[in-house]
């Protein structure tokens, strides 16, 4: 299977791992719903009937809705368009600061997508005033080839998605019948992701998210429902305790999913302190 690589680099992406998730995914998926999708990895690679993508982080959502209105092609002439009018370059910082404030007073969807393009790490941070804060990717970041090539394979592909923005307790979950399946990535309790700190302007995830989410999967197994939930069950000496005792309850089953953290916060040299990420399905 040839994968797409997500147009941007979102925290906590299973682009890197997703051939091994997928080995535990259904093979006949009516109604897929993503209900964490971030850049949307797995939603683009996952084969059903129907999308749907949801994330609380609605300034990405926008952007892929954007990117459906304009189709792929328009918006890469926009994109290109902006950078030229703006200099963007990988050593232009006022440039980028310029643009970084314009953004911040006019908030167009593809004019973020820009900004990520040549910040940091091609992250999206925001402040508390949902004001994008992500300082200039100097020498780095930019809108390069293999970004233009990512974005424009999702021509049809993206154009079958429904992009949803809203909490996981909100989301409709009535849509959903028997048989369809659900795949959830959330922020991890035990780790320390910028993805879980609160800075994306944003709010972190904390136990009674991890146990409102639980009672949800609960819910929807118990409708015939399947999931797979992507998570951390250990962690630099810490246990997900929450995670692994609702897993057991329901007897639910848990796979080991293998990935090399050498190059990343998540590795020490103590052996004892291992970060084992997990995939848990009730099917």
């Amino acid at each position: 299977m040839q994968y797409i690589k997500a147009p941007m680099n979102y925290i906590g992406n299973k682009y890197r791992i997703i051939r091994q998730i997928q080995r535990w995914f259904p093979r006949d998926i009516d109604l897929m719903v993503d209900l964490f999708c971030g850049g949307c990895d797995v939603t683009f690679n996952t084969r059903a009937n129907e999308h749907i993508a949801n994330d609380l982080n609605f300034f990405v959502i926008e952007i892929y809705r954007e990117f459906q209105r304009m189709g792929i092609g328009n918006a890469v002439v926009r994109i290109d368009q902006t950078i030229r009018e703006w200099e963007l370059t990988k050593e232009n910082k006022e440039a980028y600061e310029r643009f970084r404030a314009y953004y911040n007073k006019t908030k167009q969807p593809i004019d973020l997508y820009v900004l990520m393009c040549f910040s940091f790490n091609y992250q999206f941070r925001f402040n508390t005033a949902h004001e994008y804060n992500n300082p200039f990717g100097k020498n780095r970041s930019s809108f390069n080839d293999v970004m233009r090539e990512n974005l424009m394979k999702l021509q049809g592909v993206i154009e079958t998605v429904q992009y949803t923005a809203q909490d996981f307790r909100e989301f409709d979950y009535s849509v959903m019948k028997a048989g369809d399946f659900l795949y959830a990535d959330p922020p991890y309790l035990i780790t320390c992701g910028s993805y879980n700190d609160g800075k994306r302007g944003f709010k972190g995830w904390g136990k009674q998210d991890e146990k409102d989410l639980c009672d949800i999967l609960d819910q929807l197994s118990d409708r015939g429902i399947r999931f797979a939930l992507s998570n951390v069950s250990h962690h630099k000496g810490e246990k997900n305790d929450i995670l692994l005792n609702w897993k057991r309850s329901r007897k639910y089953h848990m796979h080991k999913i293998h990935f090399n953290y050498d190059n990343c916060n998540y590795h020490t040299k103590n052996s004892d302190n291992f970060t084992q990420e997990i995939l848990i399905t009730n099917y």
